[in-house]
């Protein structure tokens, strides 16, 4: 199957913010608006302290000056409010839409491949990397408009008070875009470096964590724990690679500003003095003057400001290109589950399939299996034979590379293989994944349908007793007829098995296969991949596996 391309981390995350576009234009409206404030409230200033020092006017007499500034400054606050709530709106929006994108990939991917990749990288996917766009949407994009905006805004006021004075700040200005150009291209390439190591080292934490017991048993905790703290200090040895060059190009930037800022003062001091007398200096006030000093620093503050929030960017791409990968990869087609089936009596089909796994070539087939309603077919053969593959080609859980999967769009199916997925929580909640709605009477019922009514009795908060991870504190044959009562919970009408008795004593397997002939009774469909005799004494059909081929089929009672 072809992977399906995906476009650059650059034109996805603008496509992402196109669909935001309201939210992120009104946030630089916003800034735009603090802006224009920002000219007004200096201008204000400027004029105030030009009226007390030089035209020596009472200060009573400036009170609607002082009011209005009052009201300026109000209006600002509430602009740059504005501002912030819009972007954090496109942001949140944004990132919940990616998460959807991230998950519907997953389900589209199928149990299969998607169980291929670590959990720990996957749940980094999509917790850090997607909370990693936050500062891109929420800053960086309407700082973006801003930076040009604003300075050209106060550029327009500096030119109508001194051209000279706008002069300088011109030429100083595209130093600022330039170096975080230059620092940009190293801080995206740390920043994925970065999201790689802590999806390793989250994966590798993980697993010890998984296997903490078995390490214990065999006296593996030290060299498991050395190991971790190797992985966490390669993370600690990025993330510090990364901090420095951000305080490190900060440093370069607010130099530049500074160097600008400083030209202009000595210009606007010695112009007031008298001792600059070509250009517009000697036309300069304390009005002029001061305006232009005040607003000297503003004029670099947006770009500055960008610069601080140009590593967001630099961390969203990195965040994009590891989340790209993951939408990269090839999905089930969408009509290997939604065919009709060939007959009525029939659940579900495979005709002439065959089935390929990358590295591997062709793992399956060509095969033609018919399972009809009410069946018990048990498929055997060695190990590798493909009887796992070829339960999940029936499940749906993978598409065949060639051939077709015939069944009905509204089939409902239940799995259930030798290490079923028990979560942290109680016998009940492990229940009610198969039946959210179901009493705690029908849950009762499955318990013991499945033959755990002795030990349900036994607990002393019944249903309701809580499990650890994994179903740690229950044995294997426990959690293996547990799993079998969620079977007996949901509706599913085409049961599959892949080895539900392997690792079990004979009593509980002789419970196991008890359970699994009432499934039976009921008038289920059930698909049986095993080498169990008393499993395969069951079936009304066998079918036997060789090299994923077929090699024999046997009709039994």
């Amino acid at each position: 199957m072809k992977r399906e391309t995906h476009p650059s981390p650059r034109r996805w995350l603008a496509a992402h913010a196109a669909g935001q576009r309201g939210w992120l234009m009104l946030a630089a409206l916003a800034g735009i608006a603090a802006g224009a404030l920002t000219v007004a409230q200096m201008t204000l200033l400027a004029w105030i302290v030009s009226r007390l020092l030089v035209d020596g006017a009472p200060l009573a007499s400036l009170t609607p000056a002082f009011l209005l500034l009052v009201a300026v400054l109000v209006a600002r606050a509430l602009c740059q409010w504005g501002q912030e709530l819009s972007g954090q709106l496109a942001s949140l929006r944004i990132r919940h839409a990616v998460r959807a994108e991230l998950l519907d990939h997953l389900a589209a991917m199928g149990p299969v491949r998607a169980g291929a990749r670590h959990s720990a990288g996957l749940a980094n996917q999509l917790v850090e990397q997607v909370e990693a766009l936050d500062g891109y949407f929420a800053r960086f994009l309407p700082q973006l408009r801003l930076c040009v905006a604003t300075p050209l805004l106060i550029l327009v006021v500096v030119v109508s008070l001194d051209w000279l004075a706008a002069l300088f700040l011109l030429l100083a200005a595209p130093l600022i875009p330039l170096f975080m150009a230059l620092v940009g291209m190293g801080a995206e390439r740390l920043n994925r470096d970065q999201f790689v190591a802590v999806s390793r080292l989250s994966g590798h934490f993980l697993d010890r964590v998984r296997g903490i017991a078995t390490l214990q048993l065999f006296g593996r905790t030290r060299e498991a724990a050395t190991e971790v703290h190797a992985a966490a200090d390669e993370y600690r040895r990025l993330s510090m690679r990364t901090l420095r060059v951000a305080f490190l190009s900060s440093a370069v930037l607010e130099f530049f500003a500074s160097v600008a800022i400083a030209v202009v003062a000595i210009y606007v001091g010695f112009g007031l003095l008298g001792y600059i007398e070509f250009g517009p200096a000697e036309e300069l006030t304390l009005f002029s003057g001061l305006l232009v000093l005040l607003l000297a620093p503003e004029f670099f503050q947006p770009l500055r400001t960008l610069a601080q929030h140009y590593h967001d960017r630099a961390a969203a791409l990195g965040a994009a290109d590891g989340m790209l990968a993951l939408l990269g990869e090839p999905v089930r087609p969408t009509h290997a589950t939604t065919s009709p089936p060939p007959a009525p009596e029939r659940c579900v089909a495979l005709a002439a399939v065959t089935l390929t796994h990358p590295g591997r070539g062709q793992v399956l087939g060509p095969l033609d299996v018919v399972v009809e309603r009410g069946d018990t077919l048990v498929v055997s053969g060695p190990s590798g034979a493909g009887k796992s593959a070829l339960l999940q080609l029936l499940a749906g859980f993978v598409a065949p590379a060639s051939g077709q999967r015939l069944a009905a769009p509204d089939l409902k199916i239940a799995w259930m293989d030798q290490r079923p997925l028990l979560i942290h929580g109680s016998l009940a909640e492990n229940l009610r994944l198969a039946a959210p709605q179901a009493s705690d009477a029908e849950l009762e019922r499955a318990l013991t349908h499945a033959g755990l009514a002795e030990l349900v009795a036994a607990l002393p908060q019944g249903i309701h007793t809580p499990l650890g991870e994994r179903g740690s504190g229950l044995s294997g044959g426990q959690a293996q007829r547990l799993a079998l009562a969620r079977v007996f919970l949901s509706d599913a009408e085409l049961v599959l098995l892949d080895e539900p008795t392997a690792s079990l004593d004979e009593a509980t397997e002789a419970r196991v296969i008890e359970s699994l002939r009432r499934l039976g009774e009921e008038g289920r469909t059930l698909v049986i991949a095993t080498h169990h005799p008393a499993l395969m004494a069951m079936a009304s059909r066998r079918l036997a596996l060789h090299e994923g081929r077929e090699q024999a089929l046997e009709t039994g009672g």
